[in-house]
């Protein structure tokens, strides 16, 4: 550990991060499962004898997830402030943990194995809220612990790896749902299978990595920004040496205590532009649709009749952790708002193409093609770089505010998209889309016209880029 301390050591930088991402693995996984899961539900709850379970009740089934979210993100910043990081992220991996149990066995204790009852069904969400608690903190609190123990000039790349693992984890999800069905494909009984078991394992087979995510997080080290604004700077100068090296790191910590002199500063201590930013940022994120697209894809590509669905499903995965990879190593080089207007502008085009292939006779491979397009320029702009300026963003004594509060603006958003979508997609392909379309355009003027480029700045050059906007 000397070693480290005089010359800091990436590998030990590259272990910590590894750990930390796999909380956004776990943000990718739970969020997507349910894609795979929810026909399998409605057919169990469909069987109900004591209430009739309405598409909305499945709408809201299918989201119930989100609202955990928008509590976990709302109560990220009072348990980084106070639990740490670290301990945070560890409460996090339980939830994850506990969700993925409760929801393959919702009648554990209190009702009857494998009978659809209106009580299970509040059983069944309450282990998903559960969950979602577990992501909204997750998803708070991952980037900005990669944030706060990343060097300048490679937090951007390292940031950009947690979107990476977000979408992975949404790719081994539906790889994951795939085999489960597939492995008994030759079934006769298959659908009866799906529709009573086949859900269940989905959602336990979360259970594995939540699991190791759980022990491994105890093994990192807690951020320096947070030991240094509780005045622990020995362990602060600990860590901060085994990344930076010894000199750089007493110069880092000098840097932060500089800006943490008044470590009660309120939310708008800065002024109102940069939670107005960081919370616009998260809101475009989800009204430009994507996530309707992700939750709904078997179902969608089932509409366009190209194959098997769940196949088409995987394959959108495989080209989503493909174009992230375009942000991880561009994000350093090329900046965020260059990334950020590109996608928007390309998430259009793809819109516009799905849009009109409801109104004018296509190919069945156009919208397909043109969805994909879609999904792809948000996985190397609007998927992991508002992750980047959520994260570094904010000044260092609101950061924990600040995230939390933007991330819950994120979650409120991804509710509504993912409950308006399916009503909105019955209603009309075409105009689902058009609207996406347009908004995507709008995001592109807000980046260019609002957003200030934050390559290459420490967390404590964003102190002097605010004040000076004050």
């Amino acid at each position: 550990m000397d070693g480290y301390r005089q010359k800091g050591s990436g590998s030990y930088l590259a272990g910590i991060v590894l750990v930390a991402v796999i909380g956004g693995l776990l943000f990718g996984y739970d969020t997507a499962v349910i894609s795979g899961a929810e026909r399998g539900l409605q057919a169990f709850f469909g069987s109900a004898s004591d209430f009739a379970y309405s598409d909305a009740l499945h709408g809201f089934t299918t989201s119930s997830a989100l609202i955990g979210c928008i509590i976990g993100a709302m109560i990220s910043g009072l348990l980084a402030s106070h639990l740490g990081r670290k301990r945070s992220l560890f409460a996090a991996g339980i939830l994850f943990f506990l969700s993925a149990l409760g929801s393959y066995n919702p009648e554990f204790l209190f009702f009857q194995k494998g009978v659809a009852t209106k009580g299970l069904l509040v059983a069944f969400n309450f282990y998903r809220i559960l969950g979602g608690v577990g992501v909204g903190l997750a998803s708070a609190l991952c980037p900005m612990y990669i944030a706060e123990v990343s060097p300048a000039n490679k937090r951007g790349t390292l940031v950009s790896w947690n979107q990476f693992a977000i979408i992975f984890g949404q790719l081994v999800v539906y790889f994951v749902n795939f085999l489960i069905i597939r492995s008994h494909a030759n079934d006769p009984a298959l659908v009866e299978w799906t529709n009573s078991i086949g859900w269940r394992v989905m959602f336990v087979s979360e259970a594995v990595p939540a699991a190791a995510f759980t022990l491994l997080i105890l093994l990192v080290p807690e951020t320096p920004r947070y030991l240094a604004l509780n005045g622990e700077d020995d362990m602060a100068l600990t860590v901060l040496s085994n990344i930076n090296g010894e000199a750089k790191a007493r110069e880092i910590l000098a840097d932060i205590k500089a800006t943490a002199v008044e470590k009660t500063e309120k939310l708008f201590s800065y002024g109102w532009l940069v939670v107005f930013i960081g919370c616009m940022l998260s809101v475009f994120q989800q009204i430009i649709g994507i996530n309707a697209v992700l939750y709904f894809a078997p179902r969608i590509f089932e509409s366009m009749g190209m194959g098997n669905p769940m196949f088409q499903t995987v394959l959108m995965g495989i080209i989503n952790i493909s174009f992230t990879l375009v942000a991880v190593f561009t994000v350093e080089k090329l900046g965020r708002k260059p990334l950020l207007i590109t996608g928007s502008l390309g998430m259009a085009l793809g819109a516009i193409g799905v849009a009109l292939s409801n109104v004018v006779t296509l190919p069945a491979v156009v919208p397909v093609v043109s969805i994909m397009v879609y999904s792809a320029c948000f996985m190397f702009s609007w998927g992991p770089i508002c992750w980047v300026y959520i994260s570094e963003l904010f000044p260092n004594t609101i950061r924990s505010q600040a995230t939390a509060l933007a991330v819950a603006f994120q979650w409120i958003f991804n509710f509504v998209v993912s409950s308006t979508f399916v009503p909105l997609y019955n209603y009309s392909h075409f105009l689902a889309y058009a609207i996406y379309g347009a908004v995507c355009v709008l995001a592109a003027v807000f980046v260019w016209r609002l957003v200030p480029e934050t390559k290459g700045k420490t967390l404590e050059d964003m102190t002097a880029l605010w004040r000076n906007l004050e």
